[in-house]
């Protein structure tokens, strides 16, 4: 094989474990809850609510909802850091790749800097460059529709696995080691 295709296989780790089929059927049903809840309030207000990262947000909130990434508070702020941040670079340098790739670049690092680390987020850069919308954009769809979302997975995990998610809302810092 050409050595530099070696790269490409991989480590050869196993697969992660599959999660038990309830759990996936859950995660499956909650995040068909999330954004049929949040298209249906956005069809009865007229408001834009739905922003094509929420559904990646779902796979985290209803699929791994321990993960720090799936926390109200890396979801919302990482949604309207990212959101606010392809909006400044869109405005401030127009829709040109070099001008998305230091949006997206940013809004990484920030939702690093900032512990508000969200995956999903980071295609909203991407978004924004490509509908170019106004600033009302951070509010409608982002804010609310993060919001919305995380809204029913606290509601689902209430009923589904009692005192389980969220591990927290705002956060505090571990204790320093003696």
């Amino acid at each position: 094989m050409i050595p530099a295709l070696r790269t490409f296989r991989g480590q050869r780790a196993p697969l992660p474990p599959r999660l038990p089929a309830g759990q996936i059927a859950l995660a499956g049903l909650g995040a068909a809850l999330a954004i049929g809840f949040v298209g249906a309030l956005a069809e009865t207000t007229g408001q834009p609510l739905l922003l094509g990262s929420l559904g990646a947000s779902c796979v985290f909130l209803f699929g791994l909802p321990e993960a720090p990434f799936s926390q109200p508070r890396n979801v919302i702020a990482g949604h309207v850091l990212s959101s606010l941040v392809g909006l400044g670079f869109l405005r401030a340098f127009g829709p040109h790749p070099w001008a998305l790739g230091l949006a997206l670049g940013t809004a990484v690092a920030l939702m690093f800097a900032t512990r508000t680390v969200h995956a999903p987020a980071g295609s909203n850069p991407v978004i924004v460059f490509l509908a170019q919308p106004d600033w009302s954009f951070v509010f409608a769809p982002t804010l609310f529709g993060a919001v919305g979302v995380v809204l029913v997975a606290v509601g689902f995990h209430r009923l589904v696995r009692p005192g389980r998610y969220p591990l927290y809302w705002l956060g505090r810092d571990a204790a320093p080691s003696s």
